[in-house]
């Protein structure tokens, strides 16, 4: 039986947001078996390439050009890397996963990569959490269900789940109440929270949620 770590307590926004600005890039791998094996937490942003996700990740860690954001969706075929804590520590890592269902990438690549990151999500053993970024004027689509179905055996052991739904600033209050109920059903015990790189919506209690997750106990950052 696997044991869930306990929740970190709650953590000032000031420090979950110092720490994420700490983020600097480790390193991109276009296979699996490039990325290196690490203790550290792990927390994986993946959804569709037109989500916001590196808009996101960038929002997160207060620097503009951290995470690649094409123009063109679908572009980005690596697995990209950034580690966090500050003096030169590494305390967990962000991994930013390549987005998928934009239609001009070659299926041969999208066949790839959803090989690619499936095993990824089974089988990387240092992943703490996950983030699902998902457009809510869109909804989850059925990539999304095809993805929380793979992640669903590790989330009921203990990782850590959350739907991020982007670009809330284009919702009015009661369509981002609409939103979050909606997800909070297909979520499977998942949290899910707004957010917004435009208005900041939502951009400290993300960052506290990551925080905790990579410090279940509190514990300060380590080598």
């Amino acid at each position: 039986m696997t044991t869930i770590p306990p929740t970190a307590p709650p953590v000032d926004p000031r420090t979950a947001l110092g720490w994420m600005h700490t983020a600097r890039f480790l390193t991109t791998a276009a296979q699996l078996h490039h990325l290196p094996e690490l203790a550290v937490p792990e927390i994986a942003f993946v959804g569709r390439s037109n989500a916001g996700k590196s808009t996101c990740i960038n929002t997160l860690a207060q620097q503009k050009q951290l995470a690649f954001a094409s123009k063109k969706p679908g572009r980005t075929q690596h697995i990209n890397l950034f580690a966090l804590g500050k003096q030169n520590l590494t305390d967990a890592v962000l991994a930013d996963l390549p987005g998928y269902g934009y239609a001009a990438v070659p299926h041969a690549d999208k066949a790839r990569w959803r090989e690619v990151m499936a095993s990824y999500l089974v089988s990387r053993a240092n992943l703490t959490g996950i983030v699902l970024l998902c457009d809510p004027r869109h909804g989850l689509t059925e990539l999304d269900d095809i993805l929380l179905e793979v992640i669903r055996p590790r989330v009921e052991q203990g990782l850590k789940f959350l739907i991020l739904l982007t670009k809330s600033d284009k919702l009015n209050r009661s369509e981002g109440a609409r939103a979050l109920s909606i997800a909070r059903l297909q979520a499977g015990g998942g949290e899910v929270k707004l957010f917004s790189a435009l208005n900041r919506n939502g951009l400290e209690e993300t960052a506290q949620l990551l925080w905790q997750w990579s410090h279940p106990q509190g514990a300060p950052a380590h080598d």
